[in-house]
């Protein structure tokens, strides 16, 4: 298959998984959008740019580049983070898709790399796993995102005291990657939600004012 059908099908097989997943997805009016779909959430909008995903043995390498033929040839540019909210790739080898939200973590880079399996070293950080941005996971957590909605608090309840703060999505393996930065971001009143295989698993968040002492809990 050539460039061109590869995209086309990775495009047209992250529209399937996501619509079957109860997505809206919406196509750009414009041919020149640098965003390929719109995902619809109960928590808003998304957009997404769709990349064919490159297999070698066990990594799976995404482009976070783009191209565009011009009278000069093709140009080559990175996106930005007003341009695309989200980064879905599709392995036509596994016949999987992948999402991954642009953030810090990618904005400036040419590509990033998921592995398929630990290496053999067991070396950790620096390292993302295809299993921490699986679609349907993935998904899932655009869903926990909260934009201040009682629906969206009342499905994945914090507390019993009503919080502004919105919830920050990252996986375990960010999470280990970065854990100072993290701890200072809870710290300063952001709620984090840290997942597992694509699942909720932890909530990170700022102790409250007064904090009753253990063995006075308990007594």
């Amino acid at each position: 298959m050539n460039t061109n059908l590869k995209g086309a099908i990775a495009e047209a097989a992250i529209a399937y998984e996501a619509i079957r997943l109860g997505v809206g997805v919406f196509r750009p009016a414009s041919a020149h959008s640098r965003c390929d779909l719109i995902f619809e959430v109960r928590t808003g909008l998304y957009r997404v740019q769709c990349k064919t995903a490159r297999r070698t043995q066990n990594v799976i390498c995404i482009s976070l580049v783009g191209s565009r033929h011009t009278p000069n040839g093709y140009v080559r540019t990175l996106y930005e983070a007003s341009e695309i909210d989200l980064i879905a790739a599709h392995s036509h080898e596994l016949g999987r898709s992948y999402l991954l939200p642009f953030d810090e973590r990618l904005i400036g880079r040419t590509s990033i790399q998921l592995r398929l399996s630990p290496p053999l070293n067991s070396q950790r950080a620096a390292i993302h796993f295809a299993s921490d941005h699986e679609f349907s996971g993935a998904v899932a957590q655009l869903g926990e995102r909260r934009r201040g909605t009682a629906e969206v608090r009342g499905s994945s309840p914090l507390s019993s005291t009503p919080s502004s703060a919105e919830t920050t999505t990252i996986g375990a393996h960010e999470l280990r990657e970065r854990f100072g930065y993290w701890m200072e971001r809870a710290n300063a009143g952001d709620e984090i939600l840290v997942t597992r295989h694509g699942r909720p698993f932890i909530r990170l968040g700022p102790v409250a004012s007064e904090v009753v002492p253990i063995a006075k809990k308990w007594s």
